[in-house]
């Protein structure tokens, strides 16, 4: 059997660690403590670390002094901030997928989403629809640059969207969805941003209320 390469630990560690974060199944503020993941997974300090500094890039996880590294927390601006990039760069992955791309494709890509979002069987399911429907746009918006964009702040987004499939009305949003899908058959960039926006707006309030009353 063929040794697992270091650079291939490091990526296990870290997706796994990455994974935990944005479901929630490491709670934010929670304190990574090197010497019990070391115990928990069965390998040396080196590729922790390395994994941690990775999440550290992609904040999902801050250093502080004196206290080492855990995972962030997010208050009202934090979200705000997040959701208001985010948006942008997805409305402008819309104006330039919608212009440059396949919009056949692009169709069927977001009807395929679209059904299994209506079809979900629990929330992680319903986000990765979610998640993957976005991403269509961004697969064929031809922009290097703004995929990498997106991608720097990917995390943080998925965390947001795995609190807001905690809260209650989370899969309510078949309308905003349909609406998008029917602006990309319209080859209507304009609703299809407006959807989006609309999705961004309703979700925003109720992850505030989730943070405050998961402090």
């Amino acid at each position: 059997m063929a040794r697992i390469k270091k650079a291939s630990l490091v990526d296990q560690i870290y997706s796994r660690l990455r994974e935990d974060i944005i479901t929630l199944k490491i709670p934010m503020g929670t304190r990574l403590n090197v010497n019990e993941l070391q115990s928990e997974l069965g390998v040396s300090c080196t590729p922790i670390r390395e994994a941690v500094n990775r999440l550290q890039q992609e904040e999902l996880v801050i250093y502080e002094n004196n206290v080492g590294a855990r995972v962030l927390t997010l208050d009202e601006h934090d979200v705000r901030e997040i959701h208001e990039l985010a948006l942008t760069l997805q409305q402008a992955a819309v104006q330039l997928s919608m212009k440059n791309g396949n919009l056949d494709e692009m169709l069927d890509a977001v009807e395929e989403q679209l059904d299994r979002y209506k079809s979900a069987r629990s929330p992680r399911e319903g986000v990765k629809a979610v998640h993957n429907l976005i991403g269509v746009f961004y697969h064929h918006c031809g922009n290097r640059r703004l995929d990498r964009s997106m991608v720097a702040i990917q995390g943080q987004m998925l965390l947001l969207r795995h609190i807001y499939a905690e809260c209650p009305g989370w899969s309510g949003h078949a309308a905003e969805l349909t609406a998008l899908r029917d602006g990309v058959e319209d080859e209507d960039a304009r609703a299809v941003c407006a959807a989006l926006q609309s999705y961004m707006e309703q979700s925003t309030p109720a992850i505030l209320k989730w943070l405050k009353e998961h402090k």
